[in-house]
């Protein structure tokens, strides 16, 4: 049975928020949030962060903490890094959103049963997409799509609407079929973690700045778990907001 190790990327710099794990949602840091609901499904949780703030707020908790490069470019190198640095035996990392504070435990567990198939290299969360979201939700490019197989793992990913509906009215493509967008969580098999992040930038990836698109290329195999769940990302002060509200409606 594979060991799962949850690491949690957590920068201080951002454009858009600088700050932001450490922002309080409701007398908790949202850093503090998602460790604590990922520990509700996994036995050994760690920030990944080169930040000393964020390093001291989650040591403050009783957190684990692993210091990384500033110079990483995605969470997927800052979690390599940290699990080594870490001395972690586990079998399957899983790179937890460090800016959903009400992430679900279900979801972790979805991701831990893909693993369940050896032949799974990473494993990723995809959401049917609710039809009444009309057309253009569908068509968000921020809401990247994706389409699947018989064994549930994934054909593509894109930011245009996939599958395209022949001979039928783009009113009408949500209702034509059942669509799925992806939810950006991530598990890798430990050797394939450190093949995928000395991989090059893949002209798919170039072409829809989607990082996932540049391990399909190279012919790894993405397996993917449904979720129905709900997410709360904060990527903005004004997302803040609404993660507050949400907090406090729910008494979180």
């Amino acid at each position: 049975m594979a060991q799962f190790i949850g690491i949690i990327p957590a920068r201080y710099a951002s454009s858009r928020f600088p700050g932001k794990p450490l922002a309080d949602i409701c007398g908790m840091t949202m850093i503090e949030r998602v460790y604590r609901q990922a520990s509700k499904e996994l036995h050994h949780v760690v920030v990944a962060t080169d930040d000393e703030r964020i390093a001291d707020a989650v040591r403050a908790f009783g957190g684990n903490v692993a210091m990384t490069s500033p110079s990483h470019r995605s969470g997927t190198d800052r979690c390599r890094e940290a699990y080594h640095n870490v001395g972690s035996a586990a079998d399957v990392i899983i790179n937890i959103q460090g800016d959903e504070p009400f992430i679900n435990p279900s979801q972790i567990a979805a991701l831990k049963s893909c693993f369940d198939d050896e032949s799974t290299d990473i494993a990723t969360l995809v959401r049917p997409f609710d039809p009444d979201g009309g057309y253009e939700a569908l068509a968000d490019p921020n809401r990247p799509k994706v389409v699947l197989g018989d064994d549930m793992s994934a054909l593509y990913f894109s930011r245009s609407v996939i599958p395209y509906m022949r001979g039928c009215p783009k009113e009408e493509w949500p209702a034509a079929t059942q669509y799925y967008t992806h939810v950006g969580m991530y598990a890798y098999r430990a050797s394939v973690l450190d093949a995928i992040t000395s991989l090059p930038q893949s002209p798919l990836e170039l072409a829809e700045s989607l990082e996932q698109l540049r391990w399909l290329q190279a012919g790894y195999k993405i397996k993917t778990a449904i979720t129905t769940s709900a997410t709360v990302g904060i990527d903005t002060p004004d997302d803040l907001r609404h993660a507050i509200e949400f907090c406090r409606e729910n008494n979180l």
